[in-house]
């Protein structure tokens, strides 16, 4: 290999991975401003990246939950960090929906918007709680697996890691292997990781060239409404309880986590961006493996902050939009309907629409007006997924933080690639 091609090499590995997935997504705005439509022949490759971040999902869930709980070898410690995970998403959730409501209350993204739709939107249903509970238990594991249902795995994983560890040195052999397995998972992680720049180029191009300003301009005070609320909601929430709660620096914990955010943001999709958060998890905010490998999966089905943010805003739009006068009662039951609904739908899919149907059903408002705001539905989707993405790995910074297994030297260190 010659000097110039040495060093051009050597200068991409020096880049963060952060800075190329930032670039790969400014270079997808651009061809897809620039070509429209006709940058769709780009979406075959981020078809593939998300195909290969899909492939890690299930073999890495499983197994890091197997070892994160064997790691912790005591139950009791389990129950603690579940009970505070769950916690402290609930508490999360219900300070989203409330910043979403008053962003729509001070900026008004509704009024003086004349808009028409469509009839024939069916009324969603949250399952019941016995539906939720037998759901939970996989009648046969391997086809849980199969079908990647993560919920049925995560209680499948958190069943044998537990087993595995009261069977005592019966159990070591398995669990080393479940811990080589792990490693393997996180080594192809960082394989996978490396086309993440030309992935989001893909992806992002092709959802630029087809959302053209014509279908954007109408409705781009709710997408503002909505990314400013989202925004709101890491920078005041999440950092604040890192800093009240947690006494660390939320500029390293936002640092940490761009690489998530990132890949969250042109993917759309929590589950998918899983391999990546627990790779900033334990890498960039020295969170423990054990708690890492519990915390986040179960995060990445039942933590739902982005969307509550989505529920307040649009259900004060639509409202805004009919000429609807919601009272004081109508606002508390948003935020009581949205952050109780997050528990039922969670890992249902469509679940975001499952909760606006649920909340403007209980409120009053006409669920034909959910059409509404269908066409920038995956605008939306982008925003309300990365604020699920940092909640995941706020609340597992917390938890990390508070089990006394978080390494504050690595989440201080400066920012890696």
């Amino acid at each position: 290999m010659s000097d110039p091609e040495r060093t051009s090499g050597n200068l991409w590995r020096r880049i963060p991975l952060w800075q190329k997935i930032l670039a790969g997504l400014a270079l997808g705005v651009l061809a897809g401003a620039l070509m429209g439509e006709n940058a769709s022949i780009f979406k075959p490759i981020g078809d593939i990246f998300i195909s290969a971040i899909k492939m890690l999902i299930v073999p890495l869930v499983f197994s890091t939950l197997v070892v994160g709980i064997t790691a912790m070898r005591d139950p009791q410690k389990m129950g603690r960090i579940g009970a505070r995970t769950i916690g402290l998403y609930l508490v999360t959730t219900a300070f989203a929906i409330s910043i979403g409501l008053l962003a729509s209350l001070i900026f008004q993204p509704g009024v003086g918007l004349e808009m028409s739709f469509e009839s024939g939107v069916q009324a969603s249903e949250a399952p019941s709680l016995v539906e939720i509970l037998v759901g939970l238990v996989p009648q046969n594991p391997i086809d849980a697996l199969a079908k990647g249902n993560i919920l049925q795995i995560i209680v499948f994983a958190i069943g044998l890691g537990t087993a595995l560890t009261l069977i005592g040195e019966k159990g070591e052999p398995v669990i080393r292997v479940f811990e080589s397995f792990a490693e393997a998972m996180y080594k192809l992680t960082s394989f996978v990781m490396a086309l993440a720049p030309f992935g989001v180029f893909g992806l992002i191009a092709h959802v630029s060239g087809s959302y053209g300003l014509e279908v954007l301009l109408p409705l781009a005070k709710v997408i503002g409404v909505a990314y400013l609320a989202s925004v709101l909601h890491v920078l005041v929430v999440y950092s604040g309880l890192l800093t009240l709660v947690g006494r660390l620096n939320p500029l390293r914990y936002l640092q940490g986590i761009l690489d998530a955010l990132v890949v969250a943001y042109s993917s759309a999709s929590s589950s998918g961006t899983l391999p990546v958060s627990l790779r900033c998890a334990q890498r960039n905010l020295g969170v423990s493996e054990g708690v890492a490998g519990f915390v986040l999966p179960v995060g990445a089905t039942i933590n739902m902050d982005g969307t509550a943010i989505y529920q307040g805003v649009v259900a004060v739009f639509i409202a805004q939009l009919l000429g609807v006068e919601l009272s004081l009662m109508d606002y508390g039951m948003i935020i009581l309907t949205g952050t109780l609904a997050s528990i039922g739908t969670a890992g249902v899919p469509g679940a975001g629409l499952i909760m606006l149907s649920i909340v403007m059903a209980q409120i009053g408002l006409p669920l034909e007006a959910i059409a509404v705001i269908a066409g920038i539905d995956r605008i939306l989707d982008m925003a309300r997924t990365s604020v699920n993405v940092a909640g995941d790995l706020m609340v597992t910074t917390l938890v990390g933080k508070s089990e006394g297994e978080l390494d504050e030297t690595i989440y201080n260190a400066p920012r890696k690639s």
